[in-house]
């Protein structure tokens, strides 16, 4: 799922700190994507060097025998052995580079929706089969022919340029205003006295006519409100900016949303079936096999009521049993399709249901203000039971906690426990059956399981409350 997360932070931006301590944070926050900048500029500086060097090296090659036949002699030697590392640097360091700077870009879209406030969709490429089989990495050209005909991977590219030219100038304007008028004004005011003019040699006043130490004092603390003022906006710009250069186009996005549709359709339509099946084995296997047993049951003390009531009475007995069985294994399977007290009493109370036939310690907090619709109420409940189920299964965990809000127009679950984490969708189906539960609402998972622990397990799904 890419930029699958982007939403998560969409919330966590400046424009949600408007006090002093948000504006001091945005400036860092500018400083460090300033620091991103200059690791961009390594990077594009990386990636055009050995396209650089091979082509010049190729051109002068080219060029000396043109104008000195076809002698060999020290200049050959020195422009093929440019052309000869320029080509090495492609073969070897190219690659690296353009999938550092995937990785760059990837980074970006995520501070700028945790920062910036504006969230960056993305829409790569997926990484094509090795060619050959039992291989686990691309070939050269496979990945090369992959990377460049990517429309995101020349995004990225230009994105470097852009933000080198262009970004440094959103990132540093707030933070140079502060420092110029700390520096350059407020220092000096602090320090000009009447009759003292060595108290200024190691900061020297701005030279115009009227510089006071009240007047300097003025434009010191203007120049720093104004950098503060500004930072917050200056941080959502570079975000817009970003979001400029980085989104997808119409046309791609679309595209990526109808693939993304289609697939969690097959999937939905998959697991669908899938359920279909397990509820038929079930009923087949379970109920049905119990209620002809208690029909044949049934029809032997008929035929034994005249001549022997005891042996009646003793199949009566039984087949009552019998029907007890079923009549519970038919509430466990309607359980397992749409709970009761789901339908009766919302995803709150079916949760804390759920949570008291855990074998876990499992706290239940947020109450929700209202119903969600019933296909996200049932998703929701499936999602946690597996998840909980999950925790007592494989995490090793004493508790858990699920926390349940409703902001934003979307359904937020968080479920953590205490074990030894290292939980990882791609190892095992459990999670990622979850991420396709949701998927077919276009919800989202997010799992955060250092070695160690927590296990900390997000669940997005926009909906409304009714």
């Amino acid at each position: 799922m890419n930029g699958v997360a982007a939403r998560a932070g969409e919330a966590r931006g400046p424009r949600a700190r408007l006090g002093l301590h948000g504006r001091l944070l945005a400036m860092a926050y500018a400083l460090a994507l300033f620091g991103l900048l200059l690791t961009g500029a390594v990077l594009l500086l990386v990636v055009l060097a050995p396209l650089v060097l091979a082509a010049l090296g190729l051109g002068q090659f080219f060029k000396y025998q043109l104008n000195h036949g076809l002698a060999f002699d020290g200049q050959d030697a020195r422009d093929v052995l440019a052309l000869l590392l320029g080509l090495a640097c492609c073969r070897f360091v190219l690659p690296a580079a353009l999938l550092a700077t995937r990785r760059l870009a990837m980074l970006t879209r995520r501070l700028s929706a945790r920062w910036c406030g504006v969230p960056i969709a993305a829409a790569y490429a997926p990484a094509p089969v090795p060619a050959w089989a039992g291989s686990r990495r691309l070939g050269y050209q496979q990945r090369m022919s992959w990377l460049l005909s990517d429309v995101s991977t020349w995004r990225d590219l230009l994105w470097l340029a852009v933000n080198l030219v262009t970004g440094w100038v959103l990132l540093l304007a707030p933070v140079t205003l502060v420092g110029v008028g700390v520096i350059a004004f407020l220092v000096p005011g602090s320090v000009i006295v009447p009759g003292m003019g060595t108290a200024s040699r190691w900061v020297p006043p701005p030279a115009f006519p009227g510089n006071t130490p009240s007047v300097l004092l003025v434009i010191g603390v203007a120049l720093v409100a104004l950098g503060l003022g500004t930072a917050p906006v200056a941080l959502r710009g570079y975000g817009g900016l970003a979001r400029l250069v980085l989104a997808p186009s119409r046309e791609a996005d679309l595209a990526r949303r109808v693939e993304q549709l289609a697939q969690t359709r097959r999937e939905t339509l998959d697991t669908g079936a899938a359920e279909l099946r397990r509820i038929e084995r079930d009923l087949h296997d379970g109920a049905q096999a119990r209620l002809v047993a208690m029909g044949l049951t049934l029809d032997a003390a008929g035929r034994l009521i005249d001549t022997d009531p005891a042996a009646a009475r003793a199949l009566l007995y039984e087949a009552r049993d019998a029907s007890a069985r079923a009549l519970a294994e038919l509430r466990d399977l309607v359980r397992g399709i749409h709970p009761p007290v789901l339908a009766d009493r919302g995803l709150a109370d079916a949760i804390r249901a759920l949570a008291l036939d855990s074998p876990l310690r499992v706290q239940v907090t947020g109450p929700l203000d209202g119903r969600l619709p019933a296909p996200v109420e049932s998703a929701g409940y499936f999602a946690v039971s597996e998840l909980l189920a999950n925790v007592a299964k494989h995490s090793g965990a004493g508790a858990a906690a699920v926390d349940l809000r409703h902001s934003s127009g979307s359904l937020r679950i968080i479920v953590s426990d205490d074990g030894a984490g290292g939980a990882d969708p791609s190892r095992g189906t459990g999670l990622q059956g979850v991420a396709r539960r949701v998927a077919a609402f276009d919800g989202v998972l997010v799992v955060s399981s250092p070695a160690g622990g927590p296990t900390v397990i997000n669940l997005e799904v926009p909906c409304e409350l009714s």
